[in-house]
């Protein structure tokens, strides 16, 4: 996936990202931004409205002696709970946030406990939220959802490559298409965009102009052992496969779609694997299953399936650990990321489910 890192986009993206609650005076913002507890089994449900921050524990988990992983807050607020803490979670928890302008508000930490088998919410793509700027993204709510796409870098240039699709009558899919920049975006090695979908993050104030994955959080918390996953899809490769200087490249065009388990505590360690790259037309929307593949990847599997650092879960603990994270990824050119790619390769992707049987 790949956003538009030209100086147009990288000025206007630092100067917004400037705006700050407190851009006026003092600051009177007391909120969670973001919460993360070790073991958490999805991302926390954040309400800024009830001062409540709700939280899904996984079956099992000894909720005791839970530690804080991560905390952000709004600009300049302070906590009396802080990242490294260690919380007793069997009960509702309460964290004061003192903002910038002396303003205490008092939060909970609700916790409850997880589904043995938790589905990706929103998975079939049908709720979309409208963005401040008109753009489209999946889920309720940017603060809800686990959802993120290349739009944000992209729309300053007035490209969105990924969008709503209906399919039917209010049931939606997820369109990803690679355009055309222009000759300006070409001429800065940045000629295409391709539509991406993902779970994670996309954050502004992380934008790195050499490093287009580098605004990217990816994956969301997660705590359970899915034994396939499934979805429907069709695509259509562009007529002409170009690297980020124009030149025509001997292989078409290609879909990636891939999701992976790790274990995030001193460093990321891959669970799990499932990846599905293929440049065939696939006119009607077809339903593909594909199995997780839990350990080190066979010698003979592509590189760019396997971890960048090499690092697997070790193999005694391969049978029963839980995961911390998923990730799924979807885009219409494979290798987007490096501006290669495509311009017409379409995608459509609809109904994720995570198969546990």
């Amino acid at each position: 996936m790949n956003k538009l890192y030209i100086i147009t986009l990288v000025l206007m993206l630092v100067i917004s990202a400037c705006i700050k609650e407190d851009h006026f005076g003092l600051s009177k913002y007391g909120n969670i931004k973001v919460i993360e507890i070790s073991n958490q089994a999805s991302l926390a449900v954040i309400n800024s409205d009830s001062l409540t921050a709700t939280i899904e524990i996984p079956p099992g988990v000894e909720t005791t002696a839970l530690e804080v992983k991560t905390l952000k807050l709004s600009s300049f607020a302070k906590s009396d709970i802080n990242i490294g803490d260690v919380i007793n979670l069997s009960n509702n928890v309460d964290i004061n946030i003192t903002a910038e302008d002396g303003t205490i508000y008092n939060w909970q930490i609700i916790p409850f406990i997880a589904s043995e088998n938790p589905p990706l919410p929103n998975g079939d793509f049908n709720i979309w939220y409208q963005t401040t700027e008109g753009y489209y993204e999946p889920g309720e709510s940017a603060e809800t959802t686990i959802w993120g796409t290349g739009n944000p870098g992209t729309q300053i240039l007035g490209l969105t490559a990924t969008t709503p699709f209906e399919i039917e009558d209010e049931n939606y899919a997820a369109k990803m298409e690679t355009l055309d920049n222009g000759s300006l975006a070409g001429a800065f090695g940045t000629p295409i965009s391709a539509g991406s979908i993902f779970i994670g993050k996309f954050d502004k104030n992380a934008i790195d102009p050499s490093n287009p994955e580098a605004a990217i959080d990816f994956g969301s918390p997660f705590a359970s052992r899915p034994k396939s996953l499934k979805f429907k899809y069709k695509y259509t490769p562009g007529p002409e496969n170009k690297d980020k200087n124009g030149n025509i490249l001997p292989e078409g065009d290609m879909l990636d779609i891939y999701a992976l388990l790790e274990v995030r505590t001193d460093k990321a360690r891959r669970l799990a694997t499932i990846w599905f790259r293929n440049g065939e037309i696939q006119n009607e929307l077809t339903e593909k299953l594909i199995e997780f593949t839990y350990g080190e990847l066979p010698s003979d599997a592509p590189n760019y399936m396997k971890p960048t650092d090499g690092e697997y879960v070790p193999e005694d603990a391969l049978d029963y650990i839980l995961p911390t994270h998923i990730t799924f990824v979807a885009s219409s050119s494979y290798d987007g990321a490096n501006f290669a790619g495509a311009i017409g390769s379409t995608l459509i992707i609809d109904d994720v489910e995570l198969i546990y049987e």
